[in-house]
């Protein structure tokens, strides 16, 4: 019977990966050992379970129905140590989070240090994704994105607001001149971060109250947070851009801020879930942990969980 549960779990991470080289890496066993088990799997079972081809791998009839058991197994034996670890006050088993580059870079990256620290059985897997992914598709236990949510599948909680700014290099400012007023900004390139949708519109507000939208408008357009600050470096527009994120370049003078006394709307920064009527331990302590942890660095955290 262990061999079996043994083959299974392995079956199911060949599926995973979507080939045995990928497998045999994250699971610490040769290719060769791996395709050893899938074909005494099959030959237990008396059937085929995968296709095989030179460049891919793709499931049989019976593979899919037999992956959607094994996961069933899988989840069941996670379950199982995460009960027992929960009696123990320990976290074991693996976590799934996924952020922006930004996020990840000066937030979560930095909290998660000490949070592993604290829970030494505890396995991470953190997806880079400046778009959007489906939770459930990519087995994402939590997934921490700003501005509006759409998806009313998901649970949400609000871990803080985030200030952003608009800012282009000295170079662009000296050869297409400094805006003076919002008004300005309708004669300037943009560099546009596409996962925010198109047409774009900035909403400013001016320490006295008064507020101005204008449409952005431009030729360059990224889905990558980092690549839209090296293009402004680069001199090919302005953009706007979480504070965290071009912090340095404004202190050293590679960026300049455009508008000081006029700001943008905080940004909110929720962390979303797949609905469960419970949710783990694990992603209800590395909650906790970031809430506390943002809190230091002078972010806002909310503390509610409300259902999007």
């Amino acid at each position: 019977m262990s061999n079996i549960l043994k083959r299974m779990a392995i079956f199911s991470k060949v599926v995973d990966c979507g080939a045995f080289s990928m497998a045999a890496k994250e699971l610490g066993m040769t290719t060769s050992a791996v395709s050893q088990h899938i074909r005494q799997l099959e030959e237990h079972l008396g059937i085929q379970l995968l296709l095989r081809s030179t460049r891919s791998l793709s499931l049989t009839e019976a593979g899919l129905c037999f992956y959607e058991d094994c996961l069933l197994m899988i989840h069941a034996a996670e379950r199982g140590q995460q009960r027992i670890a929960a009696l123990r006050g320990e976290l074991v088993g693996e976590l799934r989070v996924a952020t922006s580059t930004e996020f990840a870079t000066h937030y979560l990256v930095p909290a998660l240090q000490s949070f592993l620290d604290e829970h030494p059985r505890l396995t991470l897997r953190l997806e880079i994704h400046d778009e959007k992914i489906d939770l459930i598709a990519q087995r994402i236990d939590l997934a921490i994105r700003g501005g509006v949510l759409a998806d009313s599948s998901y649970v949400s909680t609000r871990l803080a607001r985030c200030r952003e700014v608009l800012c282009a290099s000295p170079a662009y400012l000296a050869h297409h001149g400094v805006p003076d007023s919002p008004q300005a900004l309708t004669h300037h390139h943009w560099v546009t971060f596409t996962p925010l949708g198109n047409p774009q519109f900035v909403r400013l507000i001016h320490r006295n109250g008064d507020e101005h939208r204008m449409r952005m408008t431009g030729r360059l357009f990224t889905n990558s947070g980092m690549a839209m600050k090296e293009l402004a470096l680069t001199g090919k527009g302005i953009i706007r851009n979480f504070f965290a994120n071009v912090e340095r370049e404004l202190r050293s003078g590679e960026l300049i801020e455009i508008l000081p006394d006029w700001r943008l709307p905080e940004i909110n920064c929720y962390a979303i879930m797949p609905r469960r009527e419970i949710q783990p331990l694990k992603v209800r302590r590395l909650l906790e942990h970031m809430k506390l942890y943002l809190q230091e660095k002078g972010l806002t955290a909310v503390e509610h969980i409300r259902q999007e």
